[in-house]
């Protein structure tokens, strides 16, 4: 390698680490806002949250690297335009394509890294955290229990809702509602008390929840038909009532331990393109199986017969063997095919018709959202799979968008270098985002929301190269605002004249 490619690699990879460093610092920064919930007020350990955290920073992959790629190439060649370096290697006969050489190659390089890290790092990572996020709440039962919304408490059979924790270790409670399922799941009985607590030992599997002033209702549920009509129930005022929860299950708990869950994000190529072609086949299989069920049902389209061969009736002529009668059907409108009938035979005729649309109509629209659900993730597999590809190659994109505007705006530092990457990366992110949503509800296909960022920065790409190689400026070959008052001048001239 030669000096000068040493030289111009090296002041990039310093650039590339520096931003690397600063903007993954800023991103964990925003994680932490973002999972503040999650992570805030439940008694972990730093280790479980610095854990949580690694996990979560291969995520931050597709965010971080392709502005890294994008900012370090402004600094560098902005840096090298600004101090004549640039100048220097255009006089000695070194075009900007053979100054990015060294660059390309590593960005190249880059790429590559990035693939693997979408298809092996991201999807064990994401599984991760999930895996964690599900653990994590399970803790501590205190924890679970959030002011304001119902919570289900792991180990029990109930729904719990407060307005207001306080205390050590949030252990009393204010306005407690219950929710007490049954063994079909169904909400019969409902607990209120204006307070609570919950006293736990450490050496115990059971924690007491103690309710103070408060009401009991449960709906009977009996055998005979006629006392079901007359809706019993069990109704009774308390000054003191005690729960007590088993949590001899979660006293062991692993916040890594593994669920069966999976999603998109947590599956490689090879698993995603069998996945697809699974589900592609399946959704073709319900939409058949729906359609001729449909038609079945409106008796419009009836299964042609097949002619059999030993009787020959395909040579058959029906009309000469049954008369004139059948020769020709003067029934043309629905409205003489209802004349033949009586009134109350129409009237009939006609609510069935009706029952029979609308229970048609009602049964198209469930259908419907399932199917709409169905391809909704098919879709996200489809994207998926396709933004594993696209962020290797926004890397390389993103390289050959920044290195020749660097070059042409001639400016280092983190000032104007750092906005104007910010400014493109805001672009090109909200326009994968948008596309990846339009994507997933079907509105375009899914290949072409994971591509269209990149493929918009493809153009941009090519023709700033294009003006930095012929050293033109961003907007033209001179200043923007002389040429448009030179134009309105002509403008004003042509006219007087």
């Amino acid at each position: 390698m030669k000096i000068l490619d040493r030289y111009i690699l090296s002041r990039f990879l310093y650039n590339f680490f520096s931003s690397f460093a600063i903007l993954m610092f800023i991103f964990i920064f925003q994680t932490i806002w973002l999972f503040i919930d999650d992570l805030a007020g439940k008694d972990l350990d730093l280790w479980i949250i610095g854990k949580f955290l690694f996990y979560y920073m291969p995520t931050l992959i597709d965010k971080v690297l392709p502005l890294t790629v994008l900012l370090s190439s402004i600094l560098t060649f902005g840096t090298f335009a600004e101090n004549y370096e640039f100048a220097a290697m255009k006089a000695s006969g070194i075009s900007l394509q053979r100054a990015m050489v060294s660059i390309i190659i590593f960005v190249v390089v880059l790429g590559g890294f990035t693939f693997f890290l979408a298809n092996n790092v991201i999807p064990a990572s994401e599984q991760k955290i999930y895996n964690m996020r599900r653990n994590i709440a399970k803790v501590k039962p205190a924890a679970v229990i959030v002011e304001g919304v119902f919570s289900d408490i792991e180990g029990s059979d109930m729904n719990i809702k407060v307005e207001k924790k306080y205390g050590e270790k949030d252990r009393f409670l204010e306005d407690v509602i219950i929710h007490q399922k049954s063994k079909s799941a169904i909400n019969r009985t409902v607990i209120r008390a204006k307070t609570g607590e919950l006293i736990s030992d450490e050496e115990s599997d059971i924690i007491q929840l103690v309710l103070n002033d408060g009401h009991y209702y449960e709906d009977v549920d009996p055998k005979s038909r006629d006392d079901k009509k007359k809706h019993p129930f069990a109704k009774a005022e308390f000054e003191t009532y005690i729960k007590n929860i088993d949590i001899s299950s979660l006293n062991d708990l692993d916040v890594e331990k593994e669920s069966d869950i999976t999603t998109d994000k947590m599956k490689n190529v090879v698993r995603l393109r069998k996945d697809i072609d699974s589900l592609r086949d399946n959704n073709v299989r319900q939409i058949r199986a729906f359609s001729k069920n449909i038609m079945a049902r409106m008796g419009a389209f009836p299964v042609p017969r097949q002619n059999d061969s030993l009787t020959n009736e395909s040579k058959r002529v029906p009309w000469k063997k049954q008369g004139s009668i059948m020769a020709t059907d003067t029934t043309t409108t629905i409205a003489q095919l209802l004349e033949r009938y009586a009134e109350w035979q129409r009237l009939q005729l006609l609510t069935n018709a009706k029952n029979k649309v609308s229970n048609l109509l009602t049964t198209i629209r469930a259908k419907k959202d399932e199917l709409r659900n169905r391809f909704k993730f098919y879709n996200s597999h489809v994207l998926s799979l396709h933004k594993k590809f696209a962020l290797a190659f926004s890397c390389i994109i993103l390289f050959f968008v920044g290195a020749p505007l660097g070059a042409i705006i001639r400016k280092g530092g983190l000032g104007l270098p750092m906005v104007i990457a910010i400014m493109l990366f805001l672009a090109y992110y909200f326009i994968g985002v948008f596309a990846g949503n339009y994507a997933k509800e079907g509105n375009i296909h899914p290949m072409l929301g994971a591509w269209l960022s990149v493929l918009i920065m493809l153009p941009l790409s090519v023709v700033l190269t294009q003006r930095a190689t012929a050293d033109r400026g961003l907007m033209g070959d001179g200043n923007l605002v002389q040429r448009i008052t030179d134009f309105f001048k002509k403008k004003k001239k042509d006219t007087a004249e």
